[in-house]
């Protein structure tokens, strides 16, 4: 039994280049491509694998793409189970403009998954004994409904596990309300949430604590992108300032923050130790072209430089 399980339902091969100008209707001549596993929850399991937690990433998957992915995950040694399906598994393309320093994501739909296919992965939860830990992150191809996740936070209830969601949209709505342990939703998606504006930070860790008054969360982790991080659980409220750092991409960069809160936390850190891990690991993955994700070695050199606040 692994003591973190990550669950994935829109995996994805990210492929990875760069092109000196993005300019339409031209052939573009792009530079090698890196391709690497991707999809919220197989980045998470990939940098909880490199920190040294004790993980499993589940995925549905299917198809020749589907086969490739498999194929990266074993060269990164990162435990994972695919769920079969049978519709062939999405690519994601992403493109760096060396003139503007921009990454162009092209992001596509993925597989239609039918009604037993989405049941067999709800299954599949219950298969690995009693995780502490149950991530569940990324978006829901067609055909899986918008209250998957809520399900499976009805699920992780059932095995004593506690839940942490990265989604949006309706899937986000719906988990909230069956409550999870931790959610960490970015600034815009905490405005549609409330439907407030949201301006200042009292307001944002006023608006995170609702939330967790609500029963539907015991912790936020609030993304503010350049601004940083706030992290709020009921009796606590932490502010991290963005590390500054050379970009070379801001991919995976989320995925990156979640894994060490999630890999600090499953140590019995508290708060602000878990913290500043997810704020070194957000900036260690900013150092790395595509979906390259953080390095330990960076996570532990970063950390000193983390600056946090009580708020």
């Amino acid at each position: 039994m692994s003591d973190i399980l990550t669950l994935t339902m829109n995996p994805a091969v990210d492929v990875f280049t760069s092109v000196d100008r993005v300019i339409p209707g031209h052939k573009l001549r792009c530079e090698p491509a890196q391709m690497h596993p991707g999809g919220g929850g197989i980045n998470v399991a990939r940098v909880l694998h490199r920190l040294g937690g004790d993980v499993l990433a589940l995925y549905a998957a299917g198809g020749i793409t589907g086969g490739l992915l498999a194929e990266l995950l074993a060269q990164e040694q990162t435990p994972a189970q695919a769920l079969p399906i049978a519709g062939e598994t999405r690519e994601s393309f992403t493109a760096h403009e060396h003139s503007s320093q921009q990454d162009y994501r092209f992001v596509l739909p993925g597989p239609n998954l039918s009604a037993l296919e989405c049941q067999s992965c709800l299954d599949a939860l219950s298969q690995h004994g009693r995780p502490r830990f149950l991530v569940a992150s990324g978006s829901l191809p067609p055909g899986v409904p918008e209250d998957f996740y809520a399900q499976v936070a009805g699920r992780a209830r059932q095995l004593g596990s506690k839940m942490v969601l990265d989604t949006s949209g309706a899937a986000l709505l719906a988990a909230l309300q069956e409550g999870v342990f931790l959610v960490k939703p970015s600034l815009r998606e905490l405005r549609e949430l409330t439907g407030l504006p949201l301006t200042a930070e009292p307001e944002w860790r006023d608006a995170a604590r609702a939330l967790i008054e609500q029963g539907q969360a015991q912790i936020v982790a609030l993304s503010l992108g350049e601004e940083g991080a706030l992290l709020v659980s009921a009796q606590q409220a932490w502010r991290a300032q963005a590390l500054q750092v050379e970009v070379a991409s801001t991919i995976g960069a989320g995925d990156s923050f979640l894994a060490a809160l999630v890999w600090s936390l499953a140590q019995h850190d508290d708060l602000e130790l878990a913290l500043r891990h997810a704020m070194a690991a957000g900036a260690a993955a900013l150092l790395k072209s595509g979906t390259s994700l953080c390095q330990a070695s960076d996570v532990q050199r970063l950390l000193a430089d983390v600056r946090l606040s009580r708020v």
